[in-house]
C-alpha cells in the first residue's frame, strides 16, 4: 500500500544517494535497499533504481562544466561504448538467468575499488616504466564496465572512475565529472527499455527520482571541496561495503 510515509523516506533517500553518487559514490548503496525496504521484490527494484537514479545523473551533469573543459576527447572516446554496451546489459537483465553474472558482480567492485584505493601507486608505477595499458585492453575493460553498468550498475561508477583515473584522468574530480556525464548518457536507453517493461514501479519512481536529481546538484559541490586522497578512500570504502552486501545476499 502507497503511504505518505514511503514517499517521503524514498524523497530523502533519492538525496542521499544523489548526493552520494554525484561525489563518485555508490548511489545504489543506498537507493536500492530503501526500495526493498518500502516492499518492492528485487528485480522491480533494480529496474526502478536504476530509472530512478537518471536524476543524480542529470543534475550532476548539469554542475560537471568547469570540471570538463579541454576534456571532450576523452567523452567522445568513452560515450559510444559506453552507451552501446549498457544496453546489451539491460537487453541481458530482462532476457536471460544472471546466477553466474551476479556471482562474479562483487569481485568486480573488489576489483574496482582496490584498482582506485591503489590508484596512485598503480599509475606511479606505470609512468616510471613509461608503459601505459593497451589500448584494446582499456576498451575492453570499459566496454565490460558499461555492460555490467546496464546489467546492475551499483558500483559501475566506481568501476569507471577506477579505469579513467588509471588511463587517461588521474584527477579525481575530472574523472567523476565524466563519469557523470558518460554514465547518465548510458542509461537513458536502458532506462526507456525498463519503462516499458512489467517491472518499473511507477508510484516509487517519481519521489527517488526527484530526490536523486536534488542529490546530483549537490554531489559535486561535495567532491570539489573534499581532499581527493580522503575522498578516493571513502569511494573505494564505499565499493567494498557493497560487495560484502552483495556477497552476504543483502542486495
Amino acid at each position: 500500500m502507497i503511504s505518505f510515509a514511503s514517499i517521503a523516506f524514498l524523497t530523502v533517500a533519492g538525496v542521499v544517494a544523489g548526493t552520494i553518487g554525484a561525489a563518485g559514490g555508490i548511489t545504489s548503496l543506498v537507493a536500492y535497499p530503501a526500495l526493498l525496504a518500502v516492499g518492492l521484490p528485487p528485480v522491480a527494484a533494480n529496474v526502478t533504481n536504476s530509472v530512478a537514479l537518471l536524476g543524480s545523473g542529470f543534475g550532476s551533469s548539469l554542475r560537471a562544466g568547469r570540471d570538463l573543459r579541454g576534456h571532450s576527447g576523452t567523452l567522445k572516446k568513452w560515450l559510444p561504448i559506453t552507451v552501446g554496451f549498457s544496453l546489451v546489459g539491460a537487453a541481458a537483465l530482462l532476457l536471460t538467468p544472471g546466477e553466474v553474472f551476479e556471482k562474479i558482480v562483487p569481485w568486480l567492485v573488489v576489483i574496482g575499488s582496490l584498482a582506485l584505493l591503489l590508484q596512485p601507486r598503480l599509475r606511479g608505477a606505470m609512468e616510471r616504466r613509461g608503459k601505459s595499458l593497451p589500448t584494446a585492453l582499456v576498451l575492453t575493460i570499459g566496454a565490460l564496465v558499461a555492460v555490467y553498468n546496464g546489467y546492475f550498475g551499483a558500483g559501475s561508477g566506481i568501476l569507471m572512475i577506477a579505469v579513467l583515473m588509471l588511463t587517461s584522468e588521474p584527477s579525481l574530480v575530472r574523472a567523476n565529472a565524466i563519469k557523470n556525464v558518460v554514465l547518465v548518457a548510458a542509461d537513458i536507453l536502458p532506462a526507456i527499455l525498463f519503462a516499458l517493461s512489467a517491472h518499473l514501479v511507477w508510484w516509487a519512481l517519481w519521489p527517488l527520482l526527484v530526490g536523486s536529481w536534488i542529490g546530483g546538484l549537490i554531489g559535486p559541490s561535495v567532491a570539489r571541496v573534499v581532499n581527493p586522497n580522503v575522498l578516493r578512500v571513502a569511494i573505494a570504502v564505499c565499493g567494498f561495503v557493497l560487495a560484502a552486501a552483495l556477497l552476504l545476499g543483502w542486495m
